[in-house]
């Protein structure tokens, strides 16, 4: 196959023969062998591990294969690679000329093998033991003016366990500086959420979605991102469920899908058409189009001598619904569809289809949670919800889906930058310490604190913090100010060559891999985007001899930088991780009698007060929010540009350089336009820009050398992948209440590369 960049259109359904190929092309790359078909035949599966990707939840009667996709296929093949990142290849390659490769060159090499070090005025990183890496991260953490001059940043691929006992650590050092991915996706939705309906999480599971009559996809692309969910939307549509998509790119996903798995489509080539109707909104435009919806539908509700509405939910179990319905009056519809890209004919048609369906869901991701007026947005999505009684009812609800496979289960058990006083009290009952009070850093305050030499040590459990953070540059420069970087890590990524004045890599062990304790082969916990939570346990070899669990490496670390407390037996918990789960049911409600619980095939729910009508907020009640409609239809000359995944990535795991759905092959550089746009500014398709970021009141910063692929996406709008574009993401100017990065909302101009040169 040629390597030269291809744009060439994509014509097959989403899954299909294209995910097989694919699938088996990523085994045959990582040379796993045996070890990546066996655990391709556990994950996902009772007495399994769950898969390291998406947070999408299983089935409650698992299949007796195959119950993963695309996605996880790639996931589990980077993980049970066959090639290892050793001691040879840090005495090859410095440093230097690391940071020159490419992140797909970078984790293609293979698994961590063991731990390293490098200081300051070295060139490569040097073998440490586990031992003498413990005590050089303590005596770094010790040496510090302030416990609040560390960071401890967290991955959503994070365990339970690890996760509880990580903010354990971090919270007896003495600070609540828990940056964590959340920050960089889905604070939004909780930021939202706990404001309208008094918890942070999602309503709904996927029973619901076998009784929905609608369900509305807002600002997501599973085909790519969480391509099991297609199967989901594939049953209801097959039952007479309506699917309402609304996003500004045309995705595969949610046009046309053949499930991998159902032989007579395969071989027929026969398809499902996902979407009943396709809304193409602008950028930013889905706070405008949901206030439309909102206002035509009170209006038909007054016409309907109030038939449409569920005014006794409204009366029981609500507040400030007549502030609300005031501000919607005062709503012109002409300026809504104006801003959100939509005709008054498409929100009428999402207004009928809203009012005549019983039971409603609505999902969401990204393209929703990175915007300015994400969490107005959010609200107003709950506030069309509550209109017609759509939350606390069988197949009915708000969905955030969430990205990587514990995020949200990272978050109840602790991590965050703003714990509540009840879980901060419970914590230092059960451990019998004072945990601090004061609320701690984000990952963007945590970029600007590390740049400004306020904070010096960071800690990453897991993920790729240099290439997920906004400002690229800023947050690279952020990490070397540091006197220590430490990143807890299966492959070699851009965060270990953007290090500190010391910088330790401390290789872990896989989710597919035997964790061997003292007591035995230990499991470990993860909760879906559903509030389920269950068992996983690895069964594989582990890559290395030289690897350590995530809780081993907490632990190790914590027993050597904390004074001694009998209440905590560091040893004893890595010995025994049931002793972390009894810890962390003592501390958290919903957890009781947890090491039975998981014993069960498919785990057990944890308690969803908002499902119950029960709303654990302020005001005891679910709250109409009021939130302004603001104009953002950028100044002539001028684009408004998201970052996306492209098909073979998941999240800044670059797998390889095709974007199959897009049409996109052996290039990432690229940025789709409408071809008016294209014509308007004076370029051609096919011609190569440069980026440059219009944030007011901020410098401009710029990425080079994109080709222009005219795209269908609305006039005014741009979209290129991430992390390439990241360093065009600000740090000063976020998403109102959750402090997120504008991924989705960039303004930008483009000029030529050519003439540039």
């Amino acid at each position: 196959m040629s390597q030269d960049p291809k744009i060439k259109p994509y014509k097959k359904p989403a899954g299909g023969w294209g995910a097989l190929r694919s699938s088996f092309g990523a085994i045959l790359k990582e040379k796993g062998g045996l070890n990546t078909i066996k655990a391709l035949f556990r994950m996902n599966q009772p007495n399994g591990f769950d898969c390291p990707g998406c947070a999408w939840p299983d089935p409650e009667n698992h299949s007796h294969f195959a119950e993963y996709c695309e996605n996880g296929v790639k996931a589990a093949a980077a993980e049970t690679t066959g090639k290892s990142v050793t001691e040879e290849f840090f005495k090859k390659y410095s440093v230097a000329e690391l940071a020159l490769q490419t992140d797909y060159w970078l984790e293609s090499q293979g698994r961590l093998s063991c731990p390293m070090i490098i200081k300051n005025g070295e060139t490569h990183y040097t073998p440490i033991s586990w031992e003498n890496a413990f005590t050089e991260i303590a005596t770094q953490l010790k040496s510090l003016t302030s416990p609040d001059q560390a960071l401890f940043y967290t991955s959503g691929r994070t365990s339970n366990e690890a996760a509880f006992l990580y903010q354990l650590f971090g919270r007896m050092f003495g600070t609540n500086n828990f940056p964590d991915c959340s920050n960089l996706c889905h604070e939004s939705s909780g930021v939202a959420l706990n404001e309208s309906i008094g918890i942070g999480k999602g309503t709904v599971s996927l029973h619901d979605f076998e009784l929905a009559d609608a369900i509305f996809v807002i600002g997501q692309n599973p085909g790519t991102n969480h391509p099991r969910m297609l199967i989901e939307l594939q049953k209801a549509k097959r039952r007479g469920a309506k699917v309402i998509s609304i996003n500004p790119l045309y995705e595969k996903g949610l046009l046309e899908f053949t499930h991998p798995k159902e032989i007579l489509p395969m071989v027929t080539l026969g398809k499902t058409n996902i979407s009943s109707s396709y809304f193409q909104i602008k950028i930013g435009g889905d706070l405008a189009a949901i206030k439309a919806i909102i206002k035509i539908l009170l209006e038909r509700d007054e016409q309907a001598n109030d038939s449409l509405l569920d005014h006794k939910f409204i009366e029981d179990h609500t507040q400030n619904f007549e502030s609300f319905k005031k501000d919607i009056e005062s709503e012109n519809i002409e300026r809504l569809c104006a801003i959100s890209g939509l005709s008054l004919e498409q929100i009428n048609d999402l207004t009928t289809i809203y009012q005549n369906a019983n039971k409603v869901i609505v999902c969401w991701a990204m393209g929703i949670t990175q915007t300015r007026h994400a969490v107005g947005t959010i609200q107003s999505i709950v506030n069309l919800l509550l209109l017609r009684g759509n939350i606390g009812r069988e197949g009915a609800g708000v969905c955030p889906v969430r990205g990587h496979s514990n995020v949200q289960g990272d978050r109840t058990v602790g991590i965050t930058e703003k714990p509540s006083e009840k879980f901060l009290k419970n914590l230092g009952e059960v451990f019998q310490f004072t945990p601090p009070l004061h609320h701690g850093h984000d990952a963007v305050d945590s970029i600007n604190a590390m740049a400004k030499g306020e904070c010096k040590v960071f800690i990453g459990l897991g993920g790729n913090f240099a290439k997920a953070s906004p400002h690229t540059s800023l947050t690279e420069k952020a990490l070397e100010q540091c006197n220590l970087t430490v990143h807890i890590s299966t492959k070699l990524n851009r965060s270990h060559i953007k290090h500190g004045k010391t910088g330790i890599i401390l290789p872990c062990l896989g989710r597919s891999e035997i964790d061997q304790q003292k007591t035995g082969s230990q499991i470990i916990t993860v909760e879906d985007s559903m509030s389920m939570v269950h068992a996983s346990i690895g069964k594989n070899k582990p890559n290395s001899s030289h690897l350590k669990s995530e809780v081993a490496i907490i632990a190790g670390i914590a027993q050597l930088t904390l004074d001694s407390n009998p209440n905590v037996d560091w040893q004893a918990m890595t010995d025994d991780y049931a002793l972390i789960r009894n810890k962390i049911s003592q501390v958290i409600d919903g957890f009781d009698g947890y090491n039975e619980k998981i014993k069960q095939s498919g785990g057990f729910l944890l308690r969803n007060s908002a499902t119950h009508r029960e709303w654990k907020n302020k005001t005891g009640k679910a709250n109409f929010v009021v939130y302004e409609v603001e104009d953002h239809t950028p100044p002539k000359g001028q684009l408004i540009l998201m970052t996306i995944r492209s098909h073979d990535q998941y999240n800044t795991t670059i797998y390889g350089m095709d974007d199959r759905y897009r049409g996109v092959f052996n290039t990432r550089k690229v940025i789709f336009l409408n071809q008016a746009d294209i014509t308007q500014l004076g370029f051609q398709d096919g011609e190569f820009v440069d980026i440059i970021s219009c944030y007011k009141n901020e410098e401009q910063r710029k990425v080079v050398g994109f080709r222009i692929v005219s795209y269908d996406i609305p006039i005014g709008c741009a979209a290129t992948y991430f992390p390439e574009a990241n360093e065009l993401v600000s740090t000063n100017i976020t998403a109102k209440k959750s402090n997120t990065p504008l991924s989705k909302y960039i303004p930008i101009q483009l000029i030529s590369t050519i003439k540039e040169a």
